[in-house]
């Protein structure tokens, strides 16, 4: 895949199938929508394109507001790259582009820019200054700029449209495993590993403790979750439980991430884990005791094993 972050000279030749989104989290139902584009773009003999922004657009149209996205750029870019688009066109979101009307959006953007000749429009999606147009003004603002603009029906799951807001709403709530179905793999999160208070390990469950590589990242709901572990970007996974939450039964004060890695004992302070969410096992609580908390522990690790070796 070819990526292009669009800048003043950008302006591409060639006849190109788009489509535009924010493309969060690159769900199932993203894939469907890119996979109908990619077969629009075989039969006109175009470039296939997704066209995807830097950063949410209401970061940008609401300074206070916080995303919680399913995916970093970064994320989305690699994800995007293994669906087998020709190109990614990531457009810096700002507030000039914002107030860029649809029309003014498809006519400046799309066609005098990215050579767009075939607009594919995702059954929820909109664009332009506040949203305002629908799916028969695209196609009439295509027809005087000579884009064809055609739609697409939704990858549905249960009762619903597959979307980023449905997966955000499963992962808060811990349910990581109907966010799996939905985003067709574990929901993970990356970051790097910090000093703790090392209180796992007074009770025989060392942790590595995580700060996440991006703020504006998902956390699932508070818990213990069987999870898998990555080392480093590692293609190897390791086995292991994770508890999300302030530690009641010490302090209660901050929220912490620890990860304990089963039949592990190296130093990993400083370096990079990617957590793969697999099944919640319980919601955090407070003990009477760490000798307590230590017998739950054990109970919990079982759990999370055996969880874990269905998988295999």
């Amino acid at each position: 895949m070819r990526t292009i972050f669009l800048d003043e000279a950008t302006k591409l030749s060639g006849r190109t199938v788009a489509t535009v989104g924010f493309f969060d989290g690159v769900h199932s139902g993203h894939r469907y929508l890119i996979d109908r584009l990619k077969a629009v773009a075989r039969e006109n003999n175009c470039m296939s394109m997704i066209i995807t922004f830097d950063k949410h657009p209401r970061q940008v149209l609401n300074s206070d507001y916080k995303p919680m996205l399913l995916s970093t750029l970064d994320e989305k870019l690699n994800l995007l790259s293994q669906t087998g688009i020709d190109c990614c066109v990531v457009l810096p979101f700002t507030a000039d582009m914002a107030d860029l009307s649809a029309h003014d959006f498809m006519k400046t953007i799309l066609s005098e820019r990215l050579s767009v000749a075939t607009l594919m429009i995702g059954y929820d999606n909109r664009f332009g200054h506040r949203r305002e147009d629908g799916y028969e003004q695209y196609v009439a603002y295509g027809k005087e700029l000579g884009i064809s603009v055609i739609d697409s029906d939704s990858f549905s799951y249960g009762n619903g449209s597959v979307s980023s807001s449905m997966v955000r709403r499963f992962i808060s709530a811990g349910d990581v495993e109907r966010a799996a179905e939905c985003l067709g793999r574990p929901y993970s999160l990356s970051g790097m590993v910090v000093h703790g208070e090392a209180k796992g390990r007074t009770i025989g469950f060392p942790t590595a403790n995580i700060v996440p590589a991006d703020a504006d990242k998902l956390i699932p709901d508070g818990g213990v979750y069987a999870v898998l572990v990555s080392l480093d970007d590692s293609s190897t996974m390791l086995n292991g439980m994770m508890n999300i939450g302030s530690r009641p039964t010490f302090d209660g004060k901050m929220q912490t991430l620890e990860v304990h890695i089963f039949d592990f004992d190296g130093d990993i302070y400083k370096h990079s884990l990617r957590v793969f969410f697999i099944k919640k096992i319980r919601n955090e609580r407070c003990f009477s005791s760490p000798d307590e908390l230590a017998k739950q522990l054990e109970t919990d690790e079982k759990v999370c094993r055996l969880q874990l070796l269905s998988r295999s």
